[in-house]
């Protein structure tokens, strides 16, 4: 027995949203790491440029590791491969920022290009599959905020300064944060 496409959606939607809705305060409190990673990553170039690379990197682990958790035992939704290749590749960055911090700042621009690139297509598919869920729309949003952050670093890429990296990371991590702590707050509340 076949199904159509659009009974397919169907029960893709209600698996993503019984997944953020079992766990609404795991992504709420996660929402509340990344919101404050990001209002961190602006205020921190202010007071001192020397440690950014690290602080970056610290941030994009601590930020990685937590969406890891909030991805344990979600093996059975659909976008559950991409976002572990995104939070991955997040990881790996982070690591890379603290334990090579000699490779120098366009190696490290780059870098971050890169992840601001594949985790905003990873969420813009993420809200296009969930679409009809409430508040879709701000994840939609947070992704193209990531791939306007790419853009903006590679159209700096060649004298890209490290205040740029961390404000960047910071508007970057902020939507996302708020925009999943939003839906899983609002499907939280339709139970």
């Amino acid at each position: 027995m076949a199904i159509s496409v659009n009974e397919a959606a169907a029960v893709l939607r209600a698996a993503v949203r019984d997944t953020i809705r079992q766990r609404a305060l795991l992504f709420l409190a996660q929402s509340a790491v990344m919101v404050l990673a990001g209002v961190l990553a602006l205020i921190f170039p202010a007071f001192a440029s020397a440690g950014i690379l690290a602080l970056l990197g610290w941030l994009l682990i601590i930020s990685g590791v937590v969406q890891v958790i909030s991805l344990w035992g979600a093996t059975q939704v659909p976008y559950f491969w991409l976002q572990l290749v995104t939070l991955s590749l997040e990881i790996l960055v982070g690591y890379l920022l603290i334990s090579r911090p000699e490779a120098g700042l366009v190696a490290v621009t780059f870098l971050m290009l890169v992840l601001f690139l594949v985790s905003g297509i990873a969420r813009v598919v993420f809200a296009l599959m969930i679409r009809p869920i409430q508040d879709w729309v701000w994840v939609l949003a947070s992704g193209l905020v990531a791939i306007a952050c790419a853009a903006i670093l590679f159209a700096n890429l060649p004298e890209a300064a490290t205040w740029l990296l961390g404000a960047l990371l910071g508007i970057e991590l902020i939507a996302i944060g708020a925009a999943q702590g939003l839906l899983a707050w609002r499907v939280r509340q339709a139970v």
